[in-house]
């Protein structure tokens, strides 16, 4: 079982998990929603598309833009569309 962690918490959790360009995307039913929050950042990616970013909060504590999504992602990433990505300290073990 994968796990993502921030702060002693567990955002996400799954049997399966694809790791793109090094980061770990989990499935949406897999994300803990009440851990993210969305938040106004957009990055492009040449190949992936646009991705949409997401706030983690654990408590009062917020790691801002710590978890994206590419929710129409090109052809060549349609596998992870409306995964969640995660970096910023987020642990996956």
């Amino acid at each position: 079982m994968k796990r993502a962690l921030w702060n002693g918490e567990v955002i996400a959790e799954s049997e399966t998990i694809q790791i793109v360009d090094g980061y770990p995307y989990f499935p949406p039913d897999a994300v803990k929603w009440d851990r993210l929050r969305a938040a106004t950042k957009t990055s492009v990616c040449g190949w992936k598309g646009t991705a949409s970013y997401y706030d983690v909060v654990v408590g009062d504590d917020v790691n801002a833009g710590a978890a994206w999504v590419y929710k129409t992602p090109k052809p060549a990433a349609e596998h992870i569309t409306g995964h969640i990505g995660f970096w910023q300290g987020v642990v996956v073990e």
